[in-house]
């Protein structure tokens, strides 16, 4: 499985990182993320989201067995760039 994707079982509450700790010191200046939108697909929740020191951890819970879902993290940092990553779950019984 590739780094962005992962199992989940459809009953269960999990954590999922988006790490922008390197592309956030990739330049000259100290950049740091100001806002952070989680995009669920309607069939998960999202149960809730933070952000520390780079890395945004997303807890997500649903989904439907044998489905496979795209959950997207962009952000925006005190640099004014804006990005955008994606982590792929799929829905099965564990």
């Amino acid at each position: 499985m590739a780094d962005n994707q992962f199992l989940k079982d459809p009953e269960a509450v999990l954590d999922y990182g988006f790490d922008w700790q390197e592309w956030l010191e990739g330049g000259e200046t100290p950049e740091r993320i100001l806002t952070h939108t989680i995009t669920v697909p309607p069939e998960m929740t999202l149960d809730r989201s933070e952000e520390a020191d780079g890395v945004i951890a997303v807890w997500l819970s649903g989904g439907l067995g044998g489905k496979t879902y795209r959950v997207e993290c962009k952000i925006s940092t005190n640099r004014g760039r804006v990005d955008e990553r994606s982590i792929w779950i799929k829905i099965e019984e564990r």
